[in-house]
């Protein structure tokens, strides 16, 4: 453990978190995967949000639709593949299950507000990874947080709000200032600290691979949690306890056994 880690504001957050929902075990960024996740144990979970052309957040990882998707049947292939360019009303439609495997066939992307109830209803936390179409990064900063900020406005533990995008998570923290933010980092560039500080940020969510000694103690120095994506060893998870980092994002929500407090309760 960090000799400073005990200095650090309280830190909220459940220390395992589940990737998409329930990682891979059921079709990501959807309420069947939450509740999936939340059946094995787990009270916090990660999703990514952007924005429909018409200014709705919705759960969709890739910029494109394809993949997880019928979009090319029920929108046609003539049409933009591109989530960004459609309204809700046509997202909406789509079928977000059927790719992953038949017995989800049929379930729909949600909306951001949707999540917030069922997060809201079972008491249950939220990192919002904020997942801008290329082009639309201060925009889907800003609605993205205010939408936050209104759905858990009489909550203490708010969501966290992260994103690889500066622009982005400025626009969040001039949207919605008093939300807790994270720098998602897959490298370490140069100024990573002081663009985690700058941005008001209270963690870094880094690839697993970038935390040691070192890194853990200058994030824990400038007041930070450091959190690691996406963990699914075994060796990875002792490596990153030993180390003293503050929480995890995995895939393996069927191994990795979530208990309350820090990772080395």
């Amino acid at each position: 453990m960090s000799a400073l880690k005990s200095d650090l504001p309280p830190w909220p957050y459940p220390a395992w978190i589940a990737h998409r929902g329930a990682g891979k075990l059921a079709p990501e960024n959807t309420l069947a995967a939450m509740r999936h996740g939340a059946s094995l144990g787990y009270r916090m979970f990660e999703c990514d949000v952007k924005l429909s052309a018409d200014g709705v957040p919705f759960l969709l990882h890739d910029a494109t639709l394809p993949r997880t998707t019928n979009a090319r049947e029920r929108i046609g292939a003539g049409q933009s593949a591109i989530a960004g360019d459609h309204p809700w009303s046509v997202l909406s439609q789509l079928d977000a299950g059927r790719w992953h495997s038949p017995q989800w066939a049929g379930e729909p992307m949600p909306t951001l507000e949707a999540v917030a109830r069922w997060c809201l209803a079972n008491a249950v936390y939220l990192n919002i990874e904020i997942k801008p179409t290329p082009g639309t990064e201060a925009l889907t900063g800003e609605v993205v947080a205010q939408a936050a900020a209104a759905w858990w406005a009489a909550q203490r533990i708010k969501p966290l709000l992260t994103s690889f995008s500066s622009e982005a998570l400025s626009a969040a923290q001039a949207a919605a200032p008093d939300l807790p933010r994270g720098l998602l980092l897959e490298n370490l560039r140069a100024g990573w600290l002081e663009t985690a500080l700058m941005l008001g940020c209270q963690a870094v969510v880094a690839h697993h691979a970038l935390w040691d000694a070192s890194t853990v103690l200058q994030a824990h120095s400038g007041g930070l949690r450091c959190l690691s994506y996406t963990v699914n060893d075994d060796w990875a998870a002792q490596r990153l306890v030993a180390l003293g980092t503050d929480g995890i994002i995995t895939d393996r929500v069927d191994f990795f056994v979530p208990r309350p407090g820090s990772l080395s309760d």
